[in-house]
């Protein structure tokens, strides 16, 4: 039987909720397809902080770096200053785990309500492949006269050729396997981030030349947020830097109805991966049994196939399909018309 090593990062808020029922529906999906998860958890996040002074102690990376995968729930506790746990945590493991890719499926579910008006779930399932190691995100910049009426603050965009190639790459090779229009859309700025964008734009048509099957698009990001709204239904696969990733994946979760059912990978394709629900901690729901799980079940399930148990993962996402179109009234918090405990369970039902 196969076995895999799981590291389980609970967070804050909400996030230990979602986890929780994740962790239920993986298990459900290991037993049914004869193979084995090992979790471990670990208690990083912002009780931690506040109680030792540390985001992570030392030798965690080592340490989580033994393990095939990290299930996160959420990072952001109220009490802790924005930036100190997202940049200490988040950030740190997505770079010290060379985490580079970050994988964002957009898919409308059926029974699911999108604020786009006359779009269903033939028209929103696409992918956003966002650099997620490189760009705005590296922190290379500084202030100068901070504090005074003359200060200056710079923030540049780290690209390197290495970093644009192995994403555009890795974009090329999903869109392939994928298999659905081998469309890849790559989303940029040329017009004006002309250093920038023009290596992203130049590596993107010289891979591209190895995939003639892959048919080649281009965008400005400014276009591509017309575009999702307007007709979602032209995208396949979009590859872009990490701070435009960070910003169009977030309008994708509002079309494909929220927050609630939004998941996300970031990978290491030889290293650890981490998969997490997108929508942050809600620090207010936290104790309630009211927020909803099933983004972070997604994500369970994208670990799942990252893993090569494709199988249950498509059998995860049914389920959560399943639930969408049959048991529940809406995705948001408190309004399903069913507890977290619930919906978890009404998945392993389906499942």
């Amino acid at each position: 039987m196969k076995s895999y090593k799981i590291a389980v990062i609970p967070g804050d808020g909400s996030g230990p909720e979602m986890v929780r029922e994740g962790v239920k529906v993986l298990k459900a999906a290991a037993e049914k397809f004869k193979f084995r998860l090992d979790f471990t958890e670990f208690d990083y996040g912002g009780e931690r902080y506040l109680q030792k002074g540390e985001v992570l102690p030392e030798g965690a990376i080592e340490e989580l770096k033994q393990y095939q995968a990290i299930f996160l729930g959420a990072i952001g506790h109220p009490e802790v200053k924005p930036g100190i746990l997202e940049k200490g945590i988040l950030l740190t493991l997505r770079f010290e785990l060379d985490q580079y890719i970050n994988l964002r499926p957009v898919k409308l579910y059926p029974g699911i309500e999108t604020p786009i008006k006359d779009k269903g779930p033939e028209d929103i399932d696409f992918v956003v492949v966002r650099e997620n190691t490189e760009g705005l995100y590296a922190g290379s910049g500084g202030f100068l006269r901070k504090g005074t009426p003359y200060e200056v603050a710079v923030q540049e965009s780290i690209n390197t050729r290495m970093g644009v190639e192995r994403c555009l790459r890795y974009a090329f090779e999903y869109c392939r396997e994928r298999n659905r229009k081998k469309k890849l859309t790559l989303c940029g700025k040329t017009n004006v981030l002309t250093y920038a964008f023009d290596l992203w734009e130049r590596v993107f048509h010289e891979i591209g030349e190895e995939y003639p099957d892959i048919q080649k698009d281009y965008a400005h990001v400014d276009a591509i947020c017309m575009w999702m709204v307007k007709n979602p239904e032209q995208f396949d696969v979009i590859v872009t830097d990490n701070m435009f990733g960070d910003i169009i994946t977030d309008l994708g979760a509002m079309i494909q109805g929220g927050m609630g059912i939004a998941a996300g990978g970031n990978i290491n394709p030889a290293g650890t991966s981490m998969f997490e629900p997108i929508g942050g901690s809600a620090p207010k729901y936290a104790g309630t049994n009211t927020i909803n799980p099933l983004a972070s079940i997604c994500a369970g399930g994208m670990m799942l196939d990252h893993l090569g148990e494709k199988e249950a993962a498509l059998a995860i996402e049914k389920a959560v399909m399943a639930v969408c179109a049959k048991d529940i009234r809406s995705l948001s918090a408190g309004k399903m018309g069913h507890s977290t405990e619930e919906v978890g369970d009404l998945v392993v039902g389906h499942l």
